[in-house]
């Protein structure tokens, strides 16, 4: 069956069958919910019962209280902070909007590549937190200066490469098929936006580091500072206010830059000034550089980088997926999409706290301890995502109508068709709060390698194929194409638990 013809199918087979899908959508959700929680609660309970054995009933209530307490202090200014970035992608991409259809498109693209690329380079430098957390958790003092002075020559060396990578994307979108315009309006903005490259990856690594010397609150407040003056500067220079030239995309792309460079300098000044953390002198012979702990640091981060890779390119592909099924089903994705992926900044901030907890407990050598640390986080994030899940698929007509107008009879194919998805993506999201913070607690136990390996076969060889089946075999359209997403999600979400409760028995 031809692309053309397959989509002629969907349609009318949506159209055929709305009620009843949406039926099994719920029913599917109301399982994954109930799945999800039987899941989490027998692997945390397991660890409950094998824990009790040795210790009394009270000690270990004690110790899960003062370990959620720990869990929560890094949680939410890591949470918050996620949160706020993700919203600058969301104001951005409206403020594209209202430059045009050409500047949206264009600006749309170039704006996805170029947090792609820093997405990718950013997992690279998180390597530096599971260690930090270690070095901090053992004690050593050095060590911790180690890394840190070292993460600086990472980030150097992946932000010069990446920086010559993005000055010639012109031609790269060129040879793809991109046309002259949209290529010369999306080169407006990457220009100007690689200059942000540098101080956006130093930023991640210094978050990395404050992390895990349990300082992550100034995070939080740096980032929230950062977008609301990014906002303020997107408005300002893209739209000529205050005096100022209607300078368009290159007006983003300036203000994006004075944002990243204000907030990576804000926390340099942060951590010099700070009482605790100037004494660690992370800022002082940087100029030396130690390949053996520079390895280290690559060798934990590169294969956190493909694994970001991976998941951004299954998104990429079902994105492109959904174009094949018609504008319609593109436009209702994009609404599902911008939804999840700011929902999705809770869980993987919760992840990154996770990692932490997890290496500071292995760092002490605390085997319970690295238990008690993962299997909260694990515990906490389920019951966030789940809650957070509840919401959603109560309230989903009230979402889809923060991005289009309900009432408007010309939006009525886009909202039936996100409704359906919004369910599948929602149900999604419960998984991929279990995965990611489940692969935080493996990142905090310097595992990082083996879990590329599980989301290989979980994300492209099952959940993929599953998804264009439904998708275009079955008539299910994009939600046959989300509920691929979700099979590989709950796949990978399984191996990492099982990898971690395997780690913690091999250490008994």
């Amino acid at each position: 069956m031809s692309v053309g013809e397959s989509r002629e199918f969907v349609l009318e087979n949506q159209i055929k069958s709305r009620k009843k899908t949406d039926l099994q959508l719920l029913i599917f959700a109301c399982y994954i919910l109930s799945s999800t929680g039987a899941i989490v609660s027998s692997f945390y309970w397991l660890w409950i019962n094998r824990y009790s054995k040795v210790t009394s009933t009270s000690s270990v209530s004690s110790s899960i209280r003062i370990e959620s307490k720990e869990f929560f202090k890094l949680a939410i200014p890591l949470v918050g902070a996620q949160v706020a970035q993700s919203m600058t992608g969301f104001f951005d991409i409206i403020m594209m909007g209202r430059l045009g259809a050409e500047s949206l498109a264009a600006g749309g693209l170039a704006s996805i590549t170029f947090f792609s690329l820093l997405n990718v380079a950013g997992g690279v430098v998180m390597g530096v937190s599971p260690l930090i957390a270690e070095a901090y958790g053992a004690g050593k003092r050095t060590r911790i200066k180690k890394l840190a002075r070292q993460g600086f020559w990472l980030v150097l060396l992946l932000s010069m490469p990446m920086m010559i990578v993005i000055a010639y994307l012109d031609s790269i979108m060129t040879q793809l098929g991109q046309t002259a315009t949209t290529v010369v309006i999306a080169n407006s903005y990457l220009d100007l936006i690689l200059w942000g490259f540098f101080p956006a990856l130093g930023f991640a690594m210094l978050r990395g580091v404050v992390s895990g010397l349990s300082h992550a609150r100034p995070v939080m407040f740096i980032v929230i500072i950062g977008t609301f003056f990014n906002i303020i500067g997107n408005y300002v220079l893209g739209f000529g206010k205050f005096g100022f030239p209607r300078l368009e995309l290159a007006g983003l792309s300036i203000a994006s830059v004075f944002a990243l460079w204000g907030m990576f300098i804000s926390l340099i000044i942060y951590i010099l000034r700070h009482p605790q953390l100037k004494t660690y002198r992370i800022f002082e012979q940087l100029y030396i550089l130690q390949p053996a702990t520079l390895w280290k640091l690559a060798k934990t981060g590169i294969p956190i980088g493909i694994f970001i890779g991976l998941e951004l390119g299954v998104f990429t592909v079902v994105t492109y997926l959904m174009g094949a099924l018609g504008t319609e089903v593109l436009a209702a994705h994009q609404i599902v999409f911008q939804t999840v992926t700011v929902t999705f900044m809770i869980p993987l901030g919760m992840s990154y706290a996770a990692t932490v907890r997890v290496g500071q407990s292995l760092g002490q050598k605390s085997l319970k301890g690295v238990a008690r640390a993962g299997y909260t986080s694990i515990a906490i994030g389920s019951t966030f995502s789940i809650l957070i899940a509840i919401a959603m698929l109560v309230f989903p007509q009230a979402i889809v109508g923060l991005y289009v107008d309900l009432n408007n009879p010309a939006n009525g194919s886009i909202v039936e068709l996100a409704l359906p998805m919004l369910t599948v993506a929602t149900v999604s999201q419960i998984l991929d709060g279990v995965q990611k913070i489940t692969y935080g607690t493996l990142q905090g136990l310097q595992d990082t390698r083996i879990p590329v390996f599980l989301s290989i076969p979980s994300f492209w060889i099952v959940g993929l194929p599953i998804g264009y089946f439904l998708g275009f075999s079955r008539g299910l359209g994009g939600s046959g194409l989300w509920l691929g997403q979700s099979v590989g999600v709950a796949i990978a979400a399984v191996l990492f638990l099982l990898r971690f409760r395997h780690l913690i028995i091999k250490r008994i």
